[in-house]
C-alpha cells in the first residue's frame, strides 16, 4: 500500500511526516529548492526553515528569465530578500541573450534552461535531492494534458513525488491550503500576472476548465487525489506484470539483452510497447516494422540498437557499439632493423570466443605499410584468404564461416596503412603478406593470456 496523506491542512508537522514518507532518511539529505517567488515555492522554502532544528541542510537556486520586465526583477528580489532574512544561500540564474529564446515552446525551454541550472548548482554545491513546489492543482492540470494526449496509465498516474532526486512533497496539498498557509505565516509572495492569460494550454485548464470540475464536487481534489493513489498502485503492478512477462521471454543477459522475437510477438500491442519502450522504441509503425523485418535488420532508438536474429531480438546499447567501432593502432612505424616484433593482441582487445582459439600469425614485415591497425569491416573489404584460391570478399566469408550477427559485429580486422586486409582476427590470414624463406623481419601476432 502507498503512503499517501490526504491532507486536511498545510501545517509543518504534516510537510515533515510528508517528507518522511517520501525519503527514507530526509534529515541525512541536502537539498536545492527551486523558488521562484510564488506563494507555492516560497511556502515551500519557509516549510524547510522549520526543518532547520532537526538538522536539515538546504540552499535556493532561482532564474530570472527575463521576460516580465520590473516584475521579473521583483520576483527574484522577493526570494533574495527571504534568503538574506533567513540566512539561507541563494543561487542565481540571470537569463542573457546567449540563452537564445525561441519564439515557440517557451514553456519548454525555460524548463530545460532551469533543471540544466539546478543540476549544475547540485554538483557544484554538492546537495543530494532537488525540492519543487508542484501542489494538487498542478497534479489535476498535468491529468488533464495527459488524457489529451493519449499518454495512457503512465501519465495519469500523475507527477511523481519522488523521481530520479527530485521530490515534490507538496504534491498532496491544494493551492487553497498553500495560500492558506501564507497568509497566516505572513509569507511574502508574487503574483504570476501572466499566468491569468489562457494563452498556454496549461494555462486554459487552470483558468477555464478546472474551475468548472471543481464546481461539480465539493470534494472534487480530494476524490482526485485518492484516485491518483489507486492509478498508481495500478501503474506499479502492471510494471511487475511486464517484468515478469518480459522475463519469460529473456533467452540472454550477458553482454546484450535478447528476447524471443515470437513469443513477444503473440503478446498484446500494448504489451509488445510496454517491454519495447524500455530500449527507446514508442512508434507503433515501427513496432510492427520489427516483427515484419528480415534477419539481419537494426533498427535504432536513441540510446540501443535493435538487431533481428532469426527468432531473437538483440539489444545492444549504442555506447557500447560506439565503442567498439573505434579504430586501433598497433604499431606506428617500423624499425627495419629489427629481425623479429610480437604483438599479443589479448592484451589490446576482447576477441568473441565465437572466432576460435588462439591463433599465432606471422608477416613478412618488409611487405607491410605502416600504420598497423585493427578496424571493422567496411562494406567491400576483400582479402586473399590463406588455403584458398583468388581474393574474397570479407562480407562472403563471414557468410560461409556462419557467423551470428552479434559475432560479425565484433570481429576485428588486421589492416596496413592503406587499408588492405592482412587478416580476419583469429579466422584467416591474407597470404600475401605472409612470412615466406626470404622474409628478413618477422612481424608476429597472436593472442594469448
Amino acid at each position: 500500500m502507498l503512503k499517501e496523506i490526504i491532507s486536511t491542512m498545510l501545517t509543518p508537522v504534516l510537510f515533515q511526516n510528508q517528507l518522511r514518507n517520501l525519503l527514507k532518511n530526509p534529515e541525512k539529505e541536502t537539498y536545492l529548492l527551486a523558488v521562484s517567488g510564488g506563494a507555492d515555492s516560497m511556502v515551500l522554502a519557509y516549510l524547510f526553515t522549520t526543518l532547520r532544528i532537526s538538522g536539515c541542510s538546504f540552499q535556493v537556486a532561482h532564474v530570472n528569465y527575463k521576460l516580465r520586465g520590473e516584475d521579473s526583477e521583483l520576483d527574484q528580489k522577493t526570494v533574495e530578500d527571504f534568503c538574506r532574512e533567513h540566512k539561507i544561500q541563494f543561487h542565481l540564474y540571470e537569463v542573457s541573450e546567449k540563452d537564445q529564446k525561441p519564439e515557440n515552446s517557451v514553456q519548454l525551454w525555460a524548463r530545460e534552461l532551469r533543471y540544466r541550472f539546478f543540476s549544475r548548482v547540485q554538483k557544484q554545491e554538492n546537495l543530494t535531492v532537488l525540492a519543487t513546489a508542484h501542489h494538487l492543482n498542478d497534479q489535476l492540470e498535468t491529468f488533464i494534458i495527459n488524457l489529451s494526449k493519449a499518454s495512457g496509465i503512465h501519465g495519469l498516474s500523475g507527477i511523481p513525488a519522488n523521481e530520479n532526486h527530485v521530490v515534490r512533497p507538496l504534491l498532496n496539498f491544494t493551492k487553497d491550503e498553500i495560500y492558506a498557509f501564507a497568509r497566516e505565516n505572513k509569507i511574502k509572495f508574487r503574483e504570476d500576472l501572466s499566468n491569468r492569460k489562457s494563452d498556454y494550454l496549461r494555462n486554459k485548464i487552470r483558468n477555464e476548465i478546472v474551475p468548472k470540475l471543481l464546481e461539480t464536487n465539493d470534494h472534487f481534489l480530494e476524490n482526485f487525489q485518492k484516485s491518483l493513489v489507486y492509478l498508481s498502485q495500478t501503474k506499479d503492478f502492471v510494471r511487475q506484470q511486464i517484468e515478469k512477462t518480459e522475463d519469460q521471454l529473456l533467452i540472454s543477459n550477458n553482454e546484450n539483452i535478447i528476447l524471443d522475437k515470437e513469443k513477444l510477438n503473440r503478446e498484446s500491442d500494448w504489451v509488445k510497447f510496454e517491454i519495447l519502450k524500455k530500449y527507446g522504441f514508442r512508434k507503433s509503425e515501427e513496432i510492427q516494422k520489427i516483427f515484419t523485418a528480415e534477419t539481419g535488420s537494426s533498427f535504432y532508438s536513441a540510446h540501443h540498437q535493435l538487431i533481428i536474429n532469426r527468432n531473437e531480438l538483440i539489444f545492444q546499447r549504442l555506447k557500447e557499439i560506439k565503442e567498439e567501432t573505434e579504430e586501433v593502432i598497433l604499431m606506428q612505424t617500423f624499425d627495419g632493423s629489427a629481425r623479429r616484433t610480437e604483438i599479443n593482441l589479448a592484451t589490446i582487445i576482447d576477441l568473441p570466443e565465437e572466432t576460435g582459439d588462439t591463433f599465432r600469425w606471422e608477416f613478412d614485415a618488409e611487405k607491410v605499410i605502416f600504420p598497423l591497425k585493427l578496424r571493422r569491416k567496411k562494406e567491400g573489404d576483400y582479402f586473399y584468404p590463406i588455403g584458398m584460391t583468388g581474393k574474397k570478399k570479407i562480407s562472403k566469408f563471414f557468410k560461409d564461416e556462419k557467423l551470428s550477427i552479434l559475432a560479425k559485429q565484433k570481429i576485428w580486422l588486421l589492416t596496413d596503412g592503406n587499408n588492405n586486409v592482412l587478416g580476419i582476427i583469429r579466422l584467416r590470414q591474407d597470404k600475401r603478406y605472409a612470412r615466406d624463406e626470404r622474409t628478413k623481419s618477422i612481424l608476429t601476432i597472436f593472442n594469448e593470456k
